[in-house]
């Protein structure tokens, strides 16, 4: 290890730096994740809405779409083991009006060009005879998308990473980085208290993992090489009462996302969401008023939907690297290769489905580091 004080720093302590963490501890270093909050997954690890996606919709050979299907078999295999709570509930993509049929095909195209090829074709009498309740001229069926306790998940990497000898240090927030001149990393951590001096961890290897604040972070050491950020909060909506539903139910998505999705957590409690809103700052709290967009549509395939049975439940920020009106941004795990610095590995944009995606994202970095 030579002068440093720790071989590997993992900066943020969310599902995707936990299961880095585990990934480089498993290869025999010294890790230590550090982590802001007085919590792990906190952020965006904990606002979401804790499914295990299949891998239908993003772009082929896409870092999303490659690291999604092989996170995802990753993901139901670590579960078992671990005894994670989990449910492969399924999911139908429905086609609400006869213009969205021709959809569906070209969804299932997509999804095989990903290497996803268990979608099954519904007809009209299919889906109705699966969920009566539905509004479809047509669906597709996803067998393997899932449902996931996020924080159970997260506990079980924070405790294998332990075991194999590493360190999360909560309450632990980094300030500033720079590369040393001999190399490796010095990393400083704001003061505790009041009346207390900021300090500097040293490290041979960083990984940077810090959701919203990786950009911020990264620009100190690759300067305009890390990229811009951007927050998009989703607002989730649950529903009073028990749904008529036994799986996910997603429209046909529209252009500028998935549209507004029924998803359930492990409790068969239904939620609605979420919705897409542009801010400046991080405010978690939820606008009653959002919810009255919901009804239009979700009625679209659900007409029973009940008035004023949507209750404001939580809401989430993505994590973006493309803003308004721009195409939707693959996942970057920047190392050497894009910002010439040696060890230092980025991950930028982690939004969904990075929770499917992390036990692969963790071996992207070990692969890239």
């Amino acid at each position: 290890m030579g002068v440093f004080d720790v071989e590997t720093l993992v900066i943020g302590a969310g599902a995707v730096g936990l299961a880095t963490a585990r990934a480089l501890s498993m290869s025999g270093r010294e890790v230590m994740v550090l982590e802001r909050h007085d919590l792990i997954g906190s952020e965006t690890s904990a606002r979401n809405s804790e499914v295990i996606h299949a891998g239908i919709y993003y772009p082929k050979d896409s870092l999303k779409a490659r690291t999604c299907v092989e996170g995802k078999e990753q993901l139901y295999r670590f579960c078992a083991e671990h005894g994670v709570a989990h449910e492969r509930i399924g999911k139908l993509i429905v086609a609400s009006d006869k213009g969205q049929v021709a959809e569906l095909e070209s969804i299932r195209a997509k999804a095989a060009a990903n290497g996803v090829e268990d979608l099954k074709v519904l007809s009209r009498a299919d889906v109705a005879s699966l969920e009566p309740e539905l509004n479809s001229e047509g669906a597709l069926l996803s067998p393997s998308t899932g449902i996931i306790d996020s924080h159970g998940y997260m506990l079980a990497l924070q405790g294998e990473l332990e075991a194999l000898g590493g360190q999360v240090v909560l309450n632990t927030d980094v300030v500033a980085l720079a590369v040393l001149p001999g190399g490796g990393f010095a990393v400083t951590v704001a003061a505790e208290g009041e009346g207390g001096e900021p300090y500097v961890l040293t490290c041979r290897e960083l990984i940077l993992s810090a959701g919203h604040d990786a950009p911020r972070l990264g620009a100190e050491l690759s300067g305009a090489k890390a990229p811009k950020s951007y927050l998009a909060k989703g607002s989730y909506f649950k529903l009073a009462g028990r749904a008529p539903f036994s799986q996910l139910v997603y429209p046909v998505p529209e252009p500028g996302g998935l549209g507004v999705h029924l998803t359930f957590d492990l409790q068969h409690q239904a939620r609605f969401g979420p919705d897409v809103e542009w801010v400046d700052h991080v405010d978690y709290r939820v606008d009653p008023a959002r919810g009255e967009k919901f009804y239009a549509a979700i009625r679209r395939y659900w007409p029973g939907l009940p008035d004023n049975s949507l209750v404001p439940d939580y809401s989430g920020i993505r994590p973006k690297i493309s803003g308004p009106g721009e195409a939707a941004a693959d996942f970057h795990v920047d190392n050497f290769s894009n910002h010439g610095i040696a060890g230092f590995v980025a991950l930028y944009g982690i939004e969904s489905p990075g929770l499917t995606a992390s036990l692969s994202l963790a071996q992207t970095v070990l692969a890239r580091l």
